[in-house]
């Protein structure tokens, strides 16, 4: 039988682990949870927020010319911008892979001025299913054609986390 005194520790405990974990709990039914995530392309780092405070955050690695943005198809360049993760393919190459909405109309823009395509299928994903083995030693250097990539452990995080139609901000 639960005393008196034990009980206000015991909603106070309750009420801590919630407030600590509730943001990671509440994602996963999608009520509640990540609301935007920002990428900062020059420290090769990916931030998941809710209601502006981070969640948690991933080293990533990028195209592999990582330096300015994406201007066109089959540049290896990651895109800068503005844009959703508007789609979820849970059988990618490259094991689980968020679609990025790239290209948004400015990038159609730039790419029309100047003659060329503004390419597409920018993803947030894993590691392709054969390299799943490399693990973070896939950080040693920007290997994707334009996407933004993380291990298998930390897309299945993400996908716990994220729900489509969450913004993304890639930042030089």
């Amino acid at each position: 039988m639960i005393g008196r005194k034990e009980s206000p520790i015991r909603l106070l405990v309750a009420g801590v682990i919630l407030f600590t974990a509730g943001p990671f709990l509440f994602a996963q039914n999608g009520s509640v949870g990540v609301d935007r995530v920002v990428v900062y392309k020059h420290e090769r780092k990916l931030v998941l927020l809710s209601q502006g405070k981070e969640l948690r955050s991933y080293k990533v690695a990028l195209g592999s010319e990582p330096v300015g943005p994406k201007i066109r198809h089959g540049d290896h360049r990651t895109p800068e911008g503005v844009y959703v993760l508007d789609s979820r393919n849970a059988n990618s190459h490259f094991y689980k892979a968020f679609h990025i909405s790239y290209p948004n109309s400015a990038d159609i823009a730039a790419a029309k001025k100047l003659g060329v395509s503004p390419g597409g299928d920018i993803m947030l994903h894993g590691l392709p299913k054969e390299y799943a083995w490399v693990g973070k030693a896939h950080l040693l250097h920007d290997w994707t054609d334009g996407c933004i990539a993380v291990t298998n452990e930390e897309i299945d995080e993400i996908w716990k986390l994220v729900s489509v139609g969450t913004p993304i901000e890639i930042k030089p």
